[in-house]
């Protein structure tokens, strides 16, 4: 890891340390983030987004250990996908907790996801708790495919913003979705 990424995840850990919202770099798009176990934190992203708490966002982590602290209990066939997954992968878990009750779907699920972009990754590990992502833009508006698309009033709405990635090319891919029930139930929302 450089330098500068060093710098940037060092500056961005302060801000969530202390409440604030960043725009960050993640494995698939640019996301507005937060601390996920902070409840007011994640309600300014509700209003910066300007969108209900009845929709959910997902948390990532660095690793898959990270998981079990958020979750009651992780079905086996989650590991295989973690484990397996060549893409992106966001898995809908039952029985969350210790995160923020906003964060928590109605039925009492959430969506996680393990990143490996070393940005994103090192920035969860530095951090040491869940990280809010979700895409920097407006609920109901595109989400944007790379920095240069993220509008001027996210930009101003947030705390911070890293300085790094900014220059790449849109790859605006989001990760898969499934949704993991009870009795190993698996569901694909997204592919």
């Amino acid at each position: 890891m450089n330098e500068q990424y060093r710098e940037e995840i060092k500056r961005a850990c302060d801000v969530l340390h202390k409440g604030g919202i960043i725009l960050y770099p993640t494995d698939t798009i640019w996301g507005i983030g937060c601390d996920a176990t902070n409840e007011e934190a994640v309600r300014r992203v509700y209003e910066i987004k300007r969108r209900a708490d009845s929709k959910a966002m997902l948390v990532l982590v660095d690793s898959d250990v990270k998981v079990q602290s958020f979750i009651r209990e992780v079905p086996d066939v989650a590991w295989d996908l973690i484990e397996l997954s060549e893409k992106p992968l966001t898995i809908i878990y039952d029985g969350a907790r210790n995160l923020a009750p906003s964060l928590v779907a109605e039925d009492g699920s959430v969506g996680m996801r393990v990143t490996r972009e070393e940005f994103s990754k090192q920035l969860c590990f530095r951090f040491r708790k869940p990280i809010v992502s979700t895409s920097a833009n407006i609920s109901g508006e595109p989400s944007p495919a790379s920095f240069a698309e993220i509008s001027e009033e996210i930009k101003q709405a947030v705390d911070y913003i890293v300085a790094v990635r900014q220059d790449e090319p849109p790859c605006a891919t989001p990760s898969s979705i499934i949704k993991l029930g009870a009795g190993g139930q698996v569901k694909v929302i997204r592919v």
